[in-house]
């Protein structure tokens, strides 16, 4: 079992910071942090340079090369979209706001959103879930589940298995996610002792700060090739005074007990890390949709038809689709019909270029919002956040 590690060790070598930051993490863990941003951007971006560079002086680029480019420009970007996201954690200007929330279903519904990606890639998710209630911040819990699943992908070498349970008295929700991150083959290997450094990578810092943030305790140990990753969730439904028989709805606020501590901040992005994939044909329809959204924190990836939106999707599903009204046809029918078959709550928003009431999937009959271009920057960001929270 690996040990907590202290706050001025460096950052290689740090792999269960998180079991040593129950009081919050240190000037020194952040600066760490900030070092490991550079270096995951600028270690693609210098790929991509040298490929761009070659091209120049070729004048030609094969398609194995212009992939890599694609590749390292992607990593690069996704590097940044964990820094914003890591320093939002770090602003300590968050709202947390705890409702009831049943951690089980949140979890299936991140696993059948993820269920194409992880199929892509040819991994199995296999998964023991016992029903578990829990007070948490709703955005955050769902910000946690998925960046404990991009951080789980990016380094198993075999399946991925979850279990939720309680643990014993006090019975405390338990989600233990545990996989290899070694291959079989290097099982002899005497470097099969060391976890890779990519388990460190800016993935497990989100899942590690988010916790933190959330006050969920993450004890991970590795060992002989084998990662186990614990978070136990302290405020369980059923657990703590005035939380059991007569609760109050799902809906019902609980505030946490010291308000100061989590002050109002217009920099709170409740949406941040979730991705959302926009499909319009001309350039200016797309620029202003990302101009609506750009202050959220979103992960926006543009296509500009329903071909490319289809092989999109294919790879991985986004947590939302906004799209051109006049996009609409077969191709979109089949595409909305397969997402809606597959994540019954995924959130399409439509856009009109006539003008047009602007409503929620609630208030349609196929269950499309729908939104004129003209209200995009208005009303867009509030559409998007009732869409993406409707499963909470």
């Amino acid at each position: 079992m690996v040990k907590p590690t202290q706050a001025n060790t460096p950052a290689h070598a740090s792999p269960l910071a998180a079991n040593d930051v129950a009081a919050g993490p240190s000037h020194t863990q952040w600066g760490e942090i900030v070092q490991l941003l550079g270096e995951e951007i600028a270690g693609p971006l210098s790929a991509a340079l040298e490929r761009i560079h070659e091209l120049i002086s070729t004048g030609q680029i094969d398609r194995q090369n212009l992939r890599a480019l694609r590749d390292s420009v992607t990593q690069a970007r996704e590097a940044g979209m964990l820094g914003q996201q890591l320093a939002r954690l770090a602003s300590g200007r968050l709202r947390l706001v705890r409702e009831r929330l049943h951690l089980t279903q949140i979890l299936r519904g991140v696993l059948t959103q993820r269920s194409r990606e992880t199929q892509s890639r040819g991994i199995q998710v296999r998964q023991v879930l016992k029903p578990i209630e829990v007070m948490a911040d709703g955005s955050l819990l769902f910000g946690l589940l998925n960046a404990l699943m991009d951080w789980a992908l990016a380094n198993t070498h075999s399946s991925i298995d979850l279990r939720l349970d309680l643990t014993s008295w006090p019975a405390k929700g338990r989600l233990v996610c545990r996989f290899a991150h070694r291959s079989l083959e290097l099982s002899e290997d005497p470097r099969s002792k060391e976890a890779p450094e990519a388990l460190n990578s800016l993935r497990w810092r989100l899942v590690e700060q988010t916790a933190v943030t959330m006050g969920v305790l993450p004890l991970r140990e590795d060992e002989a090739g084998i990662t186990v990753l614990t978070l136990e969730f302290p405020h369980t439904v059923g657990d703590e005074p005035g939380l059991s028989g007569d609760i109050a709805p799902r809906e019902a606020r609980w505030e946490p007990e010291r308000p100061q501590d989590y002050m109002p901040s217009s920099n709170s992005k409740p949406l941040a890390g979730s991705h959302v994939l926009i499909i319009a044909q001309t350039r200016d329809l797309r620029a202003q949709i990302q101009s609506a959204v750009q202050h959220m924190g979103l992960i926006v990836d543009v296509v500009g038809g329903m071909e490319e939106a289809t092989q999109f999707c294919a790879e991985g599903l986004p947590h939302a689709i906004v799209f051109e009204s006049a996009l609409r046809g077969p191709a979109f029918e089949l595409l909305f019909a397969d997402i809606m078959r597959e994540v019954p709550m995924f959130s399409f928003v439509e856009v009109m270029v006539e003008p047009q009431m602007t409503q929620l999937s609630t208030a349609t009959a196929d269950g499309l919002a729908r939104i004129s271009r003209q209200h995009l920057v208005d009303a867009l960001p509030s559409v998007l956040l009732f869409e993406l929270s409707k499963e909470f």
